[in-house]
């Protein structure tokens, strides 16, 4: 499976941005697919994620203002990121696994496959 994400930008505190992981590979429809993040000196944190069942699932930190959602061909998995803040500010990833676990399904080492990241910064 091979991702790319992509829709990162420049955005002002308030406004909203969606990201897109578009995925090849004709079996994606089997895979759970997770949204990472990491800002600078941090490390990489849990944003969401989306199982094949269909279940989601939300870090604290955007519940309530992110949602993630699966086309209806299941070739491209989108992150709607509303109420932006500056603190959203960071690379995101988009990652799948084939084998996603309720258990560690906030953990990146869970994820098999990785899109190249796309930036967003949300300024004051």
């Amino acid at each position: 499976v091979q991702l790319q994400a992509s829709g990162g930008g420049l955005v002002q505190a308030g406004g909203s941005l969606r990201l897109t992981c578009a995925a090849s590979g004709r079996t994606f429809s089997r895979y759970g697919v997770g949204w990472f993040r990491q800002a600078p000196g941090k490390e990489r944190e849990f944003v969401a994620a989306i199982r094949s069942s269909g279940h989601i699932y939300y870090g604290d930190s955007v519940k309530g203002r992110f949602t993630t959602s699966r086309d209806s061909a299941k070739t491209a998995v989108y992150l709607q990121m509303n109420s932006l803040k500056p603190e959203d500010t960071a690379v995101y990833y988009c990652a799948a696994s084939s084998s996603l676990i309720l258990s560690t399904i906030r953990h990146y080492r869970q994820y098999d496959y990785w899109g190249q990241g796309t930036q967003v910064t949300v300024s004051s």
